[in-house]
C-alpha cells in the first residue's frame, strides 16, 4: 500500500512524533533534537506528526504547546503537520487489507485472563471461546526470527511470535493501536529514517513484521538513549516530568546535547549551537544505512 509519496520520497525523510499528553519535557528533547540533527545533516526532510490516537491522554493545547516549544528552540519542521486522529480512514484501510487476508483476529480475552508476563498464549486465535465476543483484533504473527541493524545499538533480532505473540492493533476500546498506527504512518508519509527513544526498540520488530504484511518498507531506526529520573525511570509525562524550560534555551539544549554523548557547547547564541551541533553530529552519524 505504498503512496504516491513514499514511491517519489526523498533519499531521506525523518520525522518526530510526539504524543500531545503535555508539554515537552528534557528527556523528549533528547528524541527532538537527535532526529531533527539526524535529518538535517542529510540534507532530508523533517517532518512533524502528533500522535494524538490515544485519545483518553491528550491534553488540551498541549499539540500547540509543543510546536510553540520546537520553534522556540529553533526546530522548524518541513511541510505542515499530520494529525493522527484525522487518518481513521486510512488505518481502516490497512485494517481491511489484513482483515481480508485472515490475518487478524477478534480477541475476547480480558486482562484479567491473560498471563501478567510472555507473549499472548494465542487463546482466541484459532477461533472465540463459545458464547464471547470480540474485544480487541490481534494480528497473526508469523513463525521466525526478525532481525535488524539499529544505528545506535547495533545487530538486533527478536522472535516475535516466541516473545510476544499475536498483538493487538485494535484495542478493545475501539481505538487503533500505537503498533498499527505508527506502521500505517510512517508507510504513508514515505519516513525512510526513524529516529526515537531506545524504550521503544523492542516495539521494532513487531512493525518490522507487520509493515511487511502490509507492503511497507520499513524504515531504518536508531534508537538515542533516554532521560531517567533519581530513582531511575524513564522521564515521561505519565511520570508527572516537568516542562523543560525554553526561557533559557542554550543550558536546555546543551543538557539534551549531553545527554546524546557530547561535550556540551559553549556558545553564546542558538544559530551557533545548531550549525556547531550539525556539524559534530554529521561526523559521528553521517552514515545512513539501514
Amino acid at each position: 500500500m505504498a503512496s504516491a509519496s513514499a514511491r517519489s520520497k526523498p533519499v531521506y525523510r525523518g520525522r518526530f512524533a510526539p504524543s500531545p499528553s503535555g508539554p515537552l519535557h528534557n528527556g523528549s528533547l533528547i528524541a527532538a533534537m537527535a532526529s531533527f540533527l539526524d535529518a538535517r545533516a542529510q540534507q532530508g526532510q523533517w517532518l512533524l506528526r502528533i500522535e494524538d490516537i490515544d485519545t483518553p491522554r491528550v491534553a488540551p493545547g498541549a499539540d500547540k504547546t509543543i510546536m510553540h516549544q520546537l520553534r522556540v528552540l529553533g526546530m522548524q519542521w518541513d511541510g505542515e503537520p499530520v494529525w493522527q486522529s484525522q487518518r481513521l480512514d486510512v488505518y481502516q484501510a490497512a485494517f481491511d487489507t489484513l482483515l481480508a487476508r485472515d490475518e487478524v483476529y477478534g480477541c475476547a480475552c480480558t486482562r484479567q485472563e491473560l498471563p501478567s508476563e510472555g507473549p499472548y498464549p494465542g487463546t482466541c486465535r484459532h477461533g472465540l471461546p463459545p458464547g464471547r465476543q470480540p474485544r480487541a483484533w490481534r494480528f497473526r504473527v508469523p513463525q521466525g526470527v526478525e532481525r535488524f541493524h539499529d544505528r545506535w545499538h547495533g545487530p538486533q533480532q527478536q522472535d516475535v511470535a516466541a516473545e510476544t505473540g499475536d498483538f493487538i492493533i485494535k484495542r478493545a476500546d475501539g481505538l487503533w493501536a500505537y503498533q498499527m498506527v505508527v506502521v500505517v504512518d510512517d508507510g504513508e508519509q514515505g519516513i525512510t529514517h526513524i529516529v526515537r527513544g531506545a524504550d521503544l526498540l523492542d516495539s521494532t520488530a513487531r512493525q518490522r513484521v507487520l509493515a511487511r504484511h502490509l507492503g511497507i518498507d520499513y524504515p531504518s531506526v536508531m534508537h538515542v538513549p533516554l532521560l531517567c529520573d533519581a530513582t531511575g525511570r524513564k522521564l515521561s509525562k505519565q511520570n508527572h516530568a516537568a516542562a523543560m524550560d525554553i526561557t533559557r534555551p542554550l543550558p536546555t539544549l546543551n543538557k539534551a546535547w549531553q545527554a546524546l554523548g557530547f561535550e556540551a557547547l559553549a556558545v553564546n547564541d542558538m544559530a551557533s549551537f545548531w550549525q556547531i551541533a550539525l556539524e559534530r553530529w554529521a561526523a559521528r552519524y553521517g552514515s545512513t544505512g539501514g
